[in-house]
């Protein structure tokens, strides 16, 4: 029998609510993590990227040297709390009532983070020799940027000669139940923001001004018109998205200077950022034709999609959800970006948590038997991936 401490999931859930660690503050969270790693005999490096108001820490812990090397992923950023008022519990309480934990973090994705915890001192605790590692990559910076993050620690870490052999990246993949989904894929994200610039001048005498409205009007209907795609057996279609048209214009007898909108492209395997770039390049040059004035865009691609086809890693965390709720989860590629994108790059990664529908909501909150079965699901999956 090791003398390694058993930590308690609900205990140390807490703990990391009760540290504000809104994006991208601390607040003492990684240095909780780090202090309990630690004393389970793991490796801890700190690394802190940025300066100023963008410095970020982060922390990478490894048990062992030998590989495989599976690496929970995961973040104690958290989104701010909103109306602090319109909380049931102090949203930095770590409050239980009622059989749930609650609090800001709650299931995005502090009580993850302790329930992997958890499972690796049970199944260290249980005392069988496994050939391998277990390591964590716990960053400051998923909420955010995600610049000073994950994608950097990646390439420290690479530099220094880490492998990651399988990732299990802990974000809540959960719609209803938990072990209903584990999500093996993402879409990538496209970000837009175009800008009309024209001549502002009185209604009454249209020639001697620039009317930049109907031209971005027709912009964003030849852009929000054309079908992308159908999709494919692994994601759903592609859409564009407006999410904002402004003109800021308080007054009916003047035109507008300059008009501005903002839309997103969550696209699939059938596209790819370049070609996505080139069609709304296209869009706009068609646009500017016969406009006296000039079109602007900042446009960027945050995310690009990627599936991790069914694998080891896929195959031994469905057995053991399967193990522990009686049903075996569905492999979805649906919902938004994650640090998983970064991933991909250096390992196969897949992502299972716990349940998703309160997360970046007041009352955000988990069920503490919910945190209590994930810390079981991941030790039977530790038990299954080293074959122990």
């Amino acid at each position: 029998m090791s003398e390694t401490p058993i930590i308690d999931p609900i205990d140390l859930a807490r703990t990391l609510i009760r540290c504000a660690s809104v994006t991208p503050a601390d607040a003492g969270a990684l240095g909780v993590l780090q202090d309990v790693l630690e004393g389970m005999g793991f490796r801890c490096t700190r690394y802190p990227f940025g300066e100023g108001d963008m410095r970020v820490d982060n922390l990478y812990a490894r048990l062992g040297t030998d590989a495989p090397n599976i690496c929970y992923a995961g973040h104690v950023d958290v989104v701010p709390v909103g109306d602090a008022g319109a909380w049931r519990h102090d949203p930095f309480g770590g409050v239980i009532e009622g059989g749930i934990l609650w609090g800001r973090g709650t299931a995005d994705m502090k009580g993850g983070i302790a329930a992997f915890v958890a499972a690796v001192s049970e199944f260290l605790e249980d005392g069988k020799e496994f050939d391998g590692s277990i390591s964590f990559l716990i960053t400051g910076d998923e909420e955010g940027p995600a610049v000073n993050g994950t994608q950097k620690v990646l390439q420290a870490i690479t530099a220094a000669g880490e492998i990651i052999d399988h990732c299990l990246v802990g974000e809540p993949t959960n719609p209803n139940t938990l072990g209903e989904m584990i999500k093996i894929g993402r879409r990538g994200s496209l970000n837009g923001v175009l800008t009309v610039i024209g001549t502002q001048g009185h209604v009454a005498y249209p020639d001697l001004a620039g009317n930049p409205v109907p031209t971005l009007l027709k912009l964003l209907t030849a852009l929000s018109s054309k079908k992308l795609d159908d999709g494919n057996e692994s994601f759903q279609p592609s859409n564009l998205e407006i999410t904002s048209v402004d003109v800021d214009n308080p007054a009916h007898n003047i035109i507008a200077g300059a008009a501005s909108a903002k839309f997103n492209i969550r696209f699939n395997t059938e596209q790819t950022g370049g070609d996505l770039l080139d069609w709304i390049n296209s869009e706009i040059e068609i646009a500017q034709h016969g406009f006296d004035g000039r079109i602007e865009a900042n446009l960027s691609v945050p995310g690009h999609p990627f599936l991790t086809k069914p694998c080891k890693l896929s195959d031994k965390l469905s057995a053991a959800i399967e193990d522990i709720t009686g049903h075996r989860p569905a492999l979805s590629t649906s919902g938004g970006t994650s640090d998983a994108r970064f991933i991909t790059h250096y390992a196969p990664v897949v992502e299972f948590g716990l349940i998703g529908k309160t997360i970046h909501q007041v009352n955000e909150h988990a069920e503490i038997a919910d945190i209590k079965n994930l810390k079981q699901i991941y030790k039977a999956f530790l038990v299954r991936y080293f074959g122990a």
